[in-house]
């Protein structure tokens, strides 16, 4: 499957007009645990601040704009190049309630499920980031602050996200395929002329490419994929479901590991040693000439593992380690990982015409 999506660059001018296939990416970079290598002490620990739910309220607000920015410019307008083109912001709604959606979703699986536990949780904090990203956040996060008790509680709270957020991310695609366009043009990387520049190619997830054989026509050899704004926003939301659930750290996936299985230090060597390996075959790739037929990489992965390693790639032990997870939560946290599968894609961003 060949997928397409406009995500123009900066800095920004006026965009050309780019092809309008119906109405239209998520998530939080993982729950943040509080900082270190260790739970807080519940007795010793001083008074975590607390924001102000008028804080959670703008953010909230703010990143709605900045998203509803993006969303516009992905259509080939810039709402912000003077009032007569503020106007032009509601077309970038599809995307950015659609991402959004996906967003609060997940953040607050984490929170009710930190809430059923007695766990002290902040409402979410989304982070709303203009012009700098094409999709006009850096996600949401929430933050734990007391001690998660034990591993029964770190499995809801570290699974309850992903899964939350997995099954919106879904129904978009569901919504949005249908309204995509099918356009005529190259194939093996010739692009046709029906693609703006700042257009990107994108890796197709395997619950993506099933959804897509089902719910789009045929797709010939000599066509691509335009996806529509709620469909990349789906797109997005998978894309983020796998990068929460990479098994090491503090992701979500962390988290699960760490409730599932005794070996989670090495999951997580191991999950960081991929991410670098593949980080360096998609910088190689980028500025190595590789035999014909050589699949390409994505060198973003080692963003990842930077980032892993700034903030620690162990997991903190719950406060009563001993007890077990019972036979649904080993289920739950299975099927977490079985959506990982679904979700990822090595090589998420490819190509960008223009």
């Amino acid at each position: 499957m060949n997928l397409w999506r406009r995500v123009p660059t900066l800095p920004l001018a006026p965009p050309p007009p780019v092809l309008r296939g119906g109405g239209g990416w998520s998530s939080s970079p993982g729950t943040q645990y509080g900082p270190g290598a260790s739970w807080p002490n519940p007795v010793h620990a001083p008074a975590p601040t607390v924001a102000k739910p008028s804080t959670h309220v703008l953010l909230f607000f703010l990143t709605l704009f900045s998203m509803m920015v993006a969303g516009a410019m992905q259509q080939g307008v810039n709402p912000l190049l003077g009032w007569d083109q503020l106007v032009h912001l509601v077309e970038g709604w599809p995307f950015a309630a659609t991402l959004l959606a996906i967003l609060t979703v997940h953040e607050f699986g984490h929170y009710f499920a930190a809430r059923r536990w007695g766990v002290k949780a902040s409402l979410p904090f989304f982070i709303p980031l203009p012009y700098l990203s094409f999709l006009g956040t850096l996600g949401a996060v929430i933050r734990i602050r007391s001690p998660i008790p034990h591993k029964r509680a770190l499995l809801d709270v570290g699974a309850s996200g992903p899964i939350a957020g997995f099954f919106v991310a879904v129904i978009a695609c569901a919504v949005g395929l249908p309204m995509s366009r099918i356009v005529d043009g190259g194939y093996f990387g010739q692009l046709p002329r029906q693609l703006e520049p700042d257009t990107i190619q994108l890796g197709a997830p395997l619950l993506f490419e099933f959804l897509s054989n089902w719910l789009l026509p045929v797709v010939g050899d000599e066509q691509l994929v335009l996806l529509s704004p709620v469909a990349f926003a789906g797109w997005v939301g998978l894309f983020i479901t796998a990068f929460n659930l990479f098994p090491v750290g503090q992701l979500d996936g962390g988290h699960i590991a760490y409730a599932l299985t005794g070996a989670h230090r090495v999951v997580g060597r191991l999950t960081f040693a991929a991410l670098l390996a593949l980080g360096a075959y998609g910088l190689v790739s980028l500025v190595a000439n590789l035999p014909p037929g050589w699949p390409t990489g994505w060198p973003g992965w080692l963003a990842l593992a930077v980032l892993l390693t700034l903030f620690g790639r162990d997991h903190p032990p719950t406060h009563n380690p001993g007890i077990p997870l019972d036979g649904l939560r080993r289920a739950v946290g299975i099927l977490c990982f079985v959506i990982f599968i679904l979700c990822f894609t090595p090589v998420p961003f490819g190509a960008l015409a223009g």
